[in-house]
Parts: C-alpha cells; sequence; structure tokens
C-alpha cells in the first residue's frame, strides 16, 4: 500500500485522549486527531449529564494532524470522590467505536471513568521514560517494564473510589536526546503519514526528508575550535566515567520529529502502520547491529501502548520537563547556555523541543496560562516555513519563566520549573548553576507559606544520595560537571543555603512531602531539622524510572559506601550542606542488609493520611512486584 493510501486509511484519533488538570470548575482534555472532527463532550454523574459548556481550541500541525485543547466547564461544582464519566463523539461517533483498543474498563461502556478527588488520598508518581531502555540486555526473557503498564495494572485491580487523585510525570516523559535508530525511522514515517511539513534545518546541506542521517546527527555541526567544544558538550557520544548514557547522534532536530514522538510515546495508533525493517542507508555494521537490537526493545514498548493510552486517559496527570524531554544537560552551566545558545542549530533543536512541550505536555498543566490569542500564534509558528516566524516564537518561549504551577488540592500541589530558572554561578560559568534562582525560591515560599502540608514537585530531589553528589562535586571541582551531570540542589551554594531556609522559614507548611525522579533509582527519606522543636516533617520520596535503570552492579557499590561513609556518627556528614538535617533513609521491603536504593523500572504509589502525611510509600514494579518502603527510625 502507497504511504498516501495509508495515510488517508488513519483512523480519527491519532493519540489521546489524556486527562490533564481537572478541579471543580473545568476539565481539559488533550487529543491529537487525523482529521478536524467536529467534537462533543459529555460529562455524566452516573447516567445524568451534567451542565456544562465545551470550548475547543485546534492546532493544525499537519494535512493529517490535529491537536484540540478541550475545555469543559461545569455551571456547578463537580462532586468530589464519587465516580464519574466523559463521553466523547468524534463527527458523531463514540470514541470507544473509532479505537480498537478499548480505552475503558468496562468494555461495553461508551463512557471514560474519572474521579475529581480533591482531597488527596494518592499519587501515582515517576519519571524518565525511555523507550528504547533494556536493548543491551542479553537474556531475552528479561523484560524492561514500563511504569505506565504499572500504572493501568493498578488502575485495573483497585475499585474506581479508591483510585488515585492524580498522578505526576516529573520528567524525561520522551529522551528526544537518546533516540533509538528505529524509533527515529518510525518518527521519519509519522511525518510523512501526518503530512507535517519541515522547516529548513540550519547547516544540513539536505532536508531530513531526504537525509535522515542515523546514528550520525553530530556531522551536522560545523567544524572549527569554538564549535568542537559544542559538539562535545551538546552531542555526548562517548561514555561519562561514573554516570553512563547512551549516545546522542540521532538527536531529535525538527518540530515534526519531536511532536511525533510524543505520539508515538503515548500512543499504539500511528504503530500499525509503520515498519521497523532497518532502512538500507543504514550501512555501518556497527549501526546495523545496534538497530536491530535496539528494534526488539522497540517492538517491547509498542505492544504495552494501549494499556499506557488508557492509564493517560482515565487519571488526570500533572507533569514537568527536566534535561531528556530537551537535551541532556540542559542549562547545566552558564558556559553551557553561552555555548548552545549561541548556534543556531543548537538554540532550534532546543526550542523545538520546548516548542513540542508545551503543546504536549505544557498547555495541560495550567491551560489558564493559554488564551486563543497565543495558541493561534503557536500554530502559525508551527506551519511557517518563515525561519524569522519560528525563531521569533522560539525566543519567546526561551525567555518565558512560567512553567512552574499548582493545583488546589489539599494538600496543595506545587511543580517546580529547576530547569529554566537556574541561578548561575557567580564563582565561574563552569560550575553547576543553582536549579533556581533566589527569585523563583522566594516566589515558591510565598506560594506555600501558612499551609498545613505540601506536596512538591522537584524533578531532581531536593535531598538525594551524599556519596553521589559528593563525586559530583569533585568533578566540578576540576572543571568537569558536564561529565557527572552535576546537578544537585547543594551544587549550589546559594540556592543550596535558600532551600534550607525554606524549611526554617516560620510560616513553613508542617508536612513537605517531596515527589522526585531524574536519578533512575528509587529511594525514599525521613527528614527533621537538627536541633528544631518545631521542625516541619519533611519526606523526600524519589521514583525513576518509569522505563530506566542505573548500572546494577555500579549502584549496588555506591548504595553500600554511601551507607558506610555517611553513616550518622560519620564525620563526613560536617562537610556536606545538610549537615543541620537528620536524615533517616527507609529500607526496601526486598532489599539485603544495608541497602537502601531500590533499581527497578515502575512507578511510585504514594499514600496519605488526614493531615498529608505519607501512610505508605511503594513502588509498583515490573510482573506486578509491590515494592513497601520501610520507616527505620527508632520511635
Amino acid at each position: 500500500m502507497s504511504t498516501e493510501a495509508v495515510s488517508q486509511a488513519l483512523t480519527p484519533i491519532i493519540a489521546g485522549p489524556l486527562l490533564r488538570k481537572l478541579d471543580s470548575d473545568s476539565l481539559h482534555l488533550w487529543l491529537a486527531t487525523s482529521c478536524d472532527s467536529a467534537i462533543d463532550v459529555t460529562i455524566f454523574e452516573n447516567e445524568a449529564a451534567l451542565s456544562q459548556k465545551a470550548d475547543i481550541q485546534t492546532v493544525h500541525l499537519g494535512r493529517k494532524l490535529y491537536l484540540k485543547f478541550i475545555k469543559v466547564d461545569f455551571e456547578k461544582p463537580l462532586p468530589a470522590d464519587t465516580p464519574l464519566a466523559y463521553a466523547l463523539n468524534l463527527d458523531g461517533a463514540p470514541i470507544a467505536q473509532i479505537l480498537e483498543h478499548d480505552l475503558n474498563y468496562a468494555a461495553e461502556s461508551t463512557k471514560t471513568e474519572f474521579i475529581w478527588r480533591p482531597k488527596v488520598n494518592s499519587v501515582l508518581h515517576g519519571s524518565c521514560r525511555k523507550a528504547h531502555y533494556g536493548y543491551h540486555i542479553q537474556d531475552a526473557s528479561r523484560k524492561a517494564g514500563d511504569g505506565l503498564v504499572e500504572a493501568d495494572h493498578h488502575l485495573n485491580n483497585t475499585q474506581i473510589e479508591q483510585w488515585p487523585s492524580f498522578m505526576v510525570l516529573s520528567g524525561d516523559q520522551i529522551y528526544a536526546d537518546d533516540v533509538a535508530g528505529p524509533m527515529l525511522h518510525a518518527i521519519r514515517q509519522a511525518i510523512t503519514l501526518l503530512g507535517i511539513e519541515e522547516e529548513a534545518i540550519p547547516n544540513a546541506e539536505q532536508p531530513l526528508s531526504e537525509q535522515p542521517y542515523f546514528y550520525q546527527r553530530e556531522a551536522l555541526l560545523p567544524q572549527s575550535d569554538q564549535n568542537d567544544e559544542l559538539n562535545k558538550q551538546f552531542f555526548k557520544g562517548k561514555k561519562k566515567p561514573v554516570f553512563t548514557t547512551d549516545t546522542a547522534h540521532n538527536h531529535l532536530m525538527s518540530f515534526a520529529e519531536v511532536i511525533c514522538m510524543y505520539l508515538l510515546v503515548w500512543s499504539p495508533t500511528l504503530w500499525r502502520h509503520i515498519s521497523l525493517e532497518r532502512p538500507d542507508s543504514i550501512n555501518k555494521e556497527e549501526h546495523r547491529l545496534r538497530y536491530d537490537k535496539e528494534r526488539q526493545a522497540i517492538e517491547e514498548f509498542v505492544e504495552g501502548l494501549p494499556q499506557v493510552q488508557r492509564v493517560l486517559a482515565h487519571i488526570p496527570s500533572a507533569m514537568m520537563f527536566d534535561d531528556h524531554d530537551v537535551t541532556d544537560d540542559w542549562n547545566l552551566t552558564a558556559e553551557w547556555e553561552q555555548t548552545a545558545f549561541g548556534h543556531p542549530l543548537s538554540k532550534r533543536i532546543i526550542g523545538n523541543a520546548l516548542f513540542g512541550y508545551l503543546l504536549c505536555q505544557g498547555w495541560g498543566n495550567n491551560p489558564a496560562q493559554y488564551d486563543h490569542a497565543f495558541i493561534k500564534q503557536a500554530e502559525t509558528a508551527a506551519l511557517t516555513q518563515e525561519a524569522q516566524v519560528r525563531d521569533t516564537f522560539i525566543d519567546e518561549l526561551l525567555a518565558y519563566d512560567q512553567w512552574h504551577y499548582h493545583w488546589d488540592t489539599q494538600p496543595k500541589l506545587v511543580v517546580l520549573d529547576t530547569r529554566t530558572r537556574r541561578w548561575r554561578s557567580e564563582k565561574s560559568f563552569s560550575n553547576p548553576s543553582g536549579l533556581m534562582d533566589w527569585e523563583a525560591i522566594t516566589d515558591l515560599q510565598q506560594d506555600i507559606k501558612n499551609l498545613d502540608s505540601v506536596i512538591l514537585v522537584s524533578p531532581a530531589p531536593m535531598f538525594g544520595v551524599k556519596l553521589i553528589e559528593a563525586i559530583q562535586k569533585v568533578f566540578t571541582w576540576i572543571g568537569k560537571p558536564l561529565m557527572v551531570d552535576a546537578e544537585n540542589w547543594m551544587a549550589h551554594p546559594g540556592s543550596a543555603y535558600a532551600l534550607m531556609n525554606l524549611f526554617t522559614h516560620a510560616k513553613t507548611p508542617t508536612n513537605f512531602v517531596i515527589l522526585s525522579g531524574d536519578v533512575h533509582y528509587s529511594f525514599a527519606y525521613d527528614i527533621k531539622l537538627r536541633g528544631h522543636k518545631s521542625s516541619p516533617n519533611i519526606w523526600q520520596i524519589t521514583s525513576s524510572g518509569l522505563r530506566n535503570e542505573f548500572p546494577h552492579d555500579l549502584l549496588e557499590w555506591f548504595d553500600r559506601l554511601n551507607r558506610w561513609l555517611y553513616a550518622p556518627w560519620s564525620p563526613l556528614n560536617l562537610f556536606t550542606k545538610r549537615r543541620s538535617l537528620r536524615i533517616s533513609p527507609r529500607k526496601p521491603d526486598n532489599a539485603d542488609h544495608g541497602e537502601r536504593l531500590l533499581n527497578h523500572s515502575g512507578i511510585g504509589l504514594v499514600h496519605f493520611d488526614d493531615q498529608g502525611r505519607p501512610s505508605e510509600i511503594a513502588q509498583l514494579c515490573k510482573q506486578n512486584e509491590r515494592v513497601t518502603f520501610l520507616s527505620t527510625k527508632r520511635s
């Protein structure tokens, strides 16, 4: 069948629906369609339709691609803790009849269930979902797992009245900088199927449609002394001494590539029309061998996408970018920023990734920020072939400083932007920047003062593994922070000091639950201020990754050495910026003696009591394994 025939055969729904921000007054859905269908949405309590008004914004991105931003306003507040449902019709046809894979748990229903739980009972949370993770695993029987599939299992085995209030995806929903050859091949086919017209890429002699540059995209960078440094910083094809990373030689470049990757990691629809046969243009033996291994991992990933699509339709999801949503080490140092933003190619790549984040993730976090005029401006920038129009819009996105947001749940959900409001080092531009600048941390302090409890989402842990942070500090001392991703809250003196002051403020919340990801392993800490009778209760809960893991042998050594070197009696604690804190690591219930870190792909689950304190901290792992983090504090 010709590409044109396949394109015409696409189902009306390309991806979604995704249930995004939900409150008492409104509901928001994100949907990608292959035609500009008339959409009708109805919200039900039992069988009764609620009084409502729908507002639908359409972003036309390609001949066969439309993004639909759907807002439903209610005349009366939604009933809390009550099973509800929404029904979507496209051109009069129910969505359940359009999709081959039913999104509903009740197969006979044409509605999708959900529940609004403003008083948080539990939360699912995770980060770092790399589609081709596991391609290097030699044991073919071992599955890489996918935390979003585990989330679907949890919903399927839980009564709707006990479903989590929402799901937090705290970073690296896509890996724009670490793309498997088969995924890039699928992306290139999807662009053609959807009829998306790509912009010209700076420095590329041929359009990406004619030469995708599989496994060799770093070659597009100009060769000069200055740009050799850009090569080293922006495209890391080498192994790092401590923390390893795959090559970034398939780095997404165009806006069309970014958009299509989102469609391919959230829905099985496009995969039914895509071939993963190795392209003839991949002719190097090492590239052919890698492609074939990556293909097995991608095929396994695709098998779980119907469940991924389903869980995203049923549970409200709060999202935030981390570095891989854009590129590795994004804004890690001021020097990195100067280098990357000083070249038109790297600036365009970063801008296109942020553009894709806006349309696929950012809108649903805080839809009120983006009015019709702004969305129309985004559509114009996406469709234009005029570089100046696109670059002007990208400049606006790069200068935008309102990516952070909150939801008025109980406890209040506060999601931090730790990437674009950074505190640059005053000592050296090559030193790590603080994850939030003084103004951002001050704004946060105002946002949470006088609250009893708060759920903070920080993509990188506020309180991480001391040994790993010490190693990162050593590499910073020798001028190589980029080699070990020296991104932690303690890496910058100013932001570390401001963060510690946040917890000692007189009007600070009594209970802080900090949800994080980023590091590719999971852990939980109970934290108190030393010498403070009225110390707040702090829990650092890290779940990572959804589909990624740390090198197992290396993490085991780090775990045990950290416990020995930084035991409560160790004098090394005096040299850390956290010496005023008493940190008690929780123990995974399946851990061996001395282990505190969990290294399994999955998704975190936190249950809360009536005061907003964690009553259970668990990780839902592959093969339905549930690991609980047990408190080791003495009573």
